[in-house]
């Protein structure tokens, strides 16, 4: 695909990342040639100096037969005029904006061909938020990612000693929960991945991604850790953007304090949240989370727009002895100093806002990709078409299906049905397909698997 790239911060870093390495024709638009310069030194892309959303700097980077454009500046302002821009002009077929103001996002109205023409919408911090809920809701998932509107799910749970599976082979979780369908996707031991069969045994510290419907995710989590207490208590560290959403989301449903440093941020806050404490002050004042019972809190969140001050105060919360520590990490290098050690879950904005436009990027009809282990594997939620004339699935035994190396099916949705996949289930027409892929270079492979011949109408 030809795609631009517009906007070379975190976000269009990481996608540029993701998207030259699969073999597409990557432009990136920004008005800081240093930046650009770093970006092409590393990647196999062209750069253009300029800015966005003006027609000449597209007409340079090559807008006129560009498949799709993928706006994320810094500015929500740029990001719309330039999908605008791209619609009149150059009749771009996939316009896709990060917009971030609430300002725009609760006026829906603005977003539909006949006014600001974006065909997919990305905010961040929505994306983030839910995110970041999901964990709360499910206590020990290092992550929680949804499928088929919620009805079937992936989980990441690091195997503690003790759990009634580890220890013992795959081939025995049947047989621990009769009654309870699940499957094991995927193994990362020491940072490897492992394909999972029967005789595959469960290690220590090993990262497990289970696929299971939503209602079983606790059952299946107790056979590999012991099973934590719901989350009650939570301290949320910034109150920007994020803070603000997971506060108005969590707060009917937990205890919640919410601490923020700006005067009158913290005044309008507690103004407008309701069953929220809001709290003015340092985050990584000892004697302030002491003084709120930082001991009795279930979940400290950090969630500033500032990296260092996030990990040093959610640092500090594990110390004094806050029970979940997690924090918001914007350079991917410091998420990978970070993870596993003294905090809990490091959150990546990027790589959890990667997915909803990776989506977008894939052949064959993807309905959700998420990123994972850093860019390195891939969930996928696939629709199977046609029949076994026309489709590379359609018809056949999952044993049957040519999956490229490091490729399981975890799960089908068949309607209202969640179907865990097995050697000898059959994948029908318009099935929804859950996939996971431990080796992102093998994508293209599986979107052909996907993709219905000619000779199907």
């Amino acid at each position: 695909m030809k795609i631009l790239i517009l906007g070379a911060g975190q976000v269009g870093s990481t996608v540029a990342h993701n998207l030259a390495n699969e073999a597409n024709d990557i432009t990136v638009v920004d008005t800081r040639p240093d930046i650009l310069q770093a970006l092409q030194d590393r990647l196999d892309l062209r750069t253009i100096v300029g800015f966005a959303s003006h027609p000449d700097v597209l007409i340079s980077a090559g807008a006129r037969d560009a498949d799709m454009i993928i706006a994320v500046t810094n500015s929500d302002e740029t990001n719309m005029v330039a999908c605008q821009v791209a619609y009149t002009l150059f009749h771009t077929p996939t316009k896709i904006a990060r917009v971030r103001g609430l300002e725009y996002l609760q006026y829906r109205a603005l977003f539909t061909p006949e006014s600001l023409p974006i065909d997919v919408l990305i905010s961040p911090e929505e994306v983030v938020t839910n995110y970041i809920q999901r964990l709360i809701e499910h206590p020990g998932a290092l992550q929680v990612l949804d499928f088929a509107d919620g009805r079937v799910s992936l989980v990441a749970v690091r195997a503690y000693h003790g759990g009634p599976l580890v220890g013992k082979e795959l081939k025995h979780l049947a047989t621990h929960m009769p009654g309870v369908q699940t499957r094991v996707a995927a193994i990362f031991r020491r940072e490897k991945p492992i394909f999972p069969e029967g005789h595959t045994v469960i290690e220590v510290d090993d990262e497990v991604f289970f696929i299971a419907a939503r209602r079983n995710i606790r059952a299946v989590t107790s056979e590999l850790r012991r099973l934590d207490k719901p989350y009650r208590r939570l301290m949320i560290a910034g109150g920007g953007n994020i803070g603000k959403r997971l506060a108005q989301n969590l707060g009917p449903h937990f205890s919640v304090k919410l601490i923020e440093r700006n005067p009158a941020r913290a005044k309008e806050l507690a103004e407008t949240l309701d069953h929220v404490v809001v709290l003015m002050g340092d985050a990584a004042d000892k004697e302030l989370l002491i003084e709120e019972n930082i001991e009795g809190t279930d979940v400290y969140v950090a969630v500033t727009d500032d990296d260092e001050a996030n990990i040093l105060s959610a640092m500090l919360a594990k110390r004094l002895g806050a029970r979940t520590v997690m924090s918001l990490i914007n350079r991917p290098s410091y998420v990978e100093l970070v993870q596993s050690g003294v905090i809990d879950i490091a959150i990546s904005p990027q790589q959890v806002t990667i997915g909803a436009l990776l989506t977008h990027v894939r052949r064959g009809d993807v309905v959700a990709v998420h990123s994972l282990r850093r860019g390195a594997a891939e969930a996928i939620e696939a629709v199977a078409h046609g029949d076994r004339k026309t489709s590379k699935v359609v018809g056949r035994r999952v044993e049957e299906i040519k999956l490229p190396k490091g490729c399981t099916i975890g799960a089908l949705v068949r309607g209202d049905e969640v179907i865990i996949a097995h050697r000898d289930t059959v994948v029908q027409s318009e099935d929804h397909v859950i996939l996971f892929l431990t080796d992102k270079q093998r994508v293209n492979e599986v979107e052909r698997l996907f993709q219905v011949s000619v000779t199907f109408l």
